[in-house]
């Protein structure tokens, strides 16, 4: 199933089902999503695959922040690296630019970095580099089972 159709159904079964947005624009970077949505760099959700020894953990946060790899290793207990492309698709079932927190190819442990919070809604990726989830951070934490944490700069 394309990854697109597949965050789509995932998310229509939602209670409320959850709307997303397909555009005619390149939204596979958080500045290009911002520039397509018409909102801040730090309103995307960008949602970034990290590995260690023993485990990987998908991260979100906002679009105008950098990952801290201190605080990322106290949250999840071990040194964590940027996962390669192809240990994303591998993962996720989703190819850099696209990748999401829903409907994961396996599942993963999910850190909401505090970051987001700054922002009535947030914009992830929906599975394509054109595409866009426009939801609330307690939306994104009930949904996606998330930890909610600070391991950004």
């Amino acid at each position: 199933m394309e990854a697109l159709t597949r965050v789509k159904d995932f998310l229509s079964k939602q209670n409320p089902p959850v709307e997303v947005i397909v555009l005619n624009a390149d939204t596979s970077t958080a500045p290009l999503a911002a520039k397509a949505l018409g909102v801040e760099v730090g309103a995307i959700a960008k949602t970034i695959v990290a590995v260690g020894k023993s485990k990987a953990v998908l991260v979100v946060a906002a679009g105008d922040v950098k990952l801290d790899f201190k605080k990322l290793k106290a949250v999840t207990g071990e040194k964590m690296r940027l996962a390669r492309a192809e240990e994303v698709e591998e993962l996720t079932g989703f190819k850099p630019g696209g990748v999401c927190p829903f409907a994961l190819k396996k599942p993963l442990p999910i850190l909401i970095d505090e970051s987001l919070e700054r922002f009535p809604v947030v914009y992830a990726a929906a599975g394509s580099p054109n595409s866009a989830v426009p939801i609330t951070v307690s939306r994104l934490l009930e949904i996606t089972g998330g930890q909610k944490c600070r391991v950004t700069e």
